[in-house]
């Protein structure tokens, strides 16, 4: 009885140590699982920052543009004005003097 006791705790030893290992490395396999899941999720919302960031860009982009226009049709508008009124017209100081 005792040789099959022992025989049985020896060869129990082994299994015992490969589940160990086993577990470590399951351990170690769900640890790179979750990084790599960290990693993946950080990538795709950078990703949809990114997206976010050029409609905005192109959103600014498109409102310049129309603000320049604007700003041309105003600066146009306001020089005509100035040339219709008398008090910007040039004036040579010279000839009404004499």
């Amino acid at each position: 009885h005792r040789s099959r006791r022992l025989s049985s705790k020896v060869e129990r030893a082994p299994s015992t140590m490969m589940n160990a290992d086993m577990d470590a490395v399951e351990a170690e396999n769900q640890v790179e699982l979750e990084e790599k899941t960290r990693l993946i999720n950080q990538v795709l919302e950078l990703q949809h920052t990114l997206e976010d960031l050029s409609a905005r860009v192109d959103a600014v982009k498109e409102e310049n543009l129309k603000l320049k226009s604007e700003n041309q049709v105003l600066g146009q508008y306001i020089e005509n004005l100035m040339s219709a009124s008398s008090v910007f017209q040039t004036t040579d100081t010279k000839s009404k003097r004499k």
